[in-house]
């Protein structure tokens, strides 16, 4: 009778361990939940910036944002209307909340950082600027007076 011999050293190929995997998909998992930024605000205003030449960045993460835009969803333009609205976090505001907004974001900040504190406007290049000089009073009132203007890097 004729034997059995197994072919294994001919195969030529071993077989890859894979029990590292779990460690593996586990590494990379935690690593892009300490990477990624989430959203910080839902935007209920559409902004189209306005273009510029002479940008900078700001430096820090000393900013808090205004945005000034039309309401983007027609449940909001049938509630809000479709004029211009001030959006601070995650709400609709009016000028008058602007001060107080301004005073409950810099008292969160640590003291040190409280002077170094910017107001950046995302303000839509189709509203009008009575509603940013009516912001620009109220942040002045407030004593915010390092303002930015948001604006896209103009197409050469």
């Amino acid at each position: 009778m004729g034997r059995f011999r197994s072919n294994s050293s001919s195969s030529g190929i071993p077989k890859i361990s894979t029990a590292s995997l779990p460690d593996i998909v586990f590494m990379l998992l935690f690593f892009f939940m300490i990477a990624t930024t989430m959203k910080e605000v839902d935007f209920k205003v559409s902004i189209k910036a306005p273009e510029a030449t002479e940008l900078t960045a700001l430096k820090k993460k000393d900013a808090r944002f205004i945005y000034v835009g039309v309401p983007n969803s027609d449940a909001l333009r049938a509630q809000y209307g479709s004029e211009p609205r001030i959006q601070l976090d995650d709400a609709f505001a009016d000028v008058a909340q602007i001060e107080n907004y301004v005073t409950s974001q810099r008292a969160a900040m640590p003291e040190e950082d409280q002077n170094k504190m910017t107001i950046s406007l995302k303000v839509d290049k189709d509203c009008k600027m009575g509603i940013v000089t009516d912001i620009k009073q109220a942040l002045r009132r407030a004593q915010a007076l390092k303002i930015n203007y948001a604006a896209m890097e103009k197409a050469k």
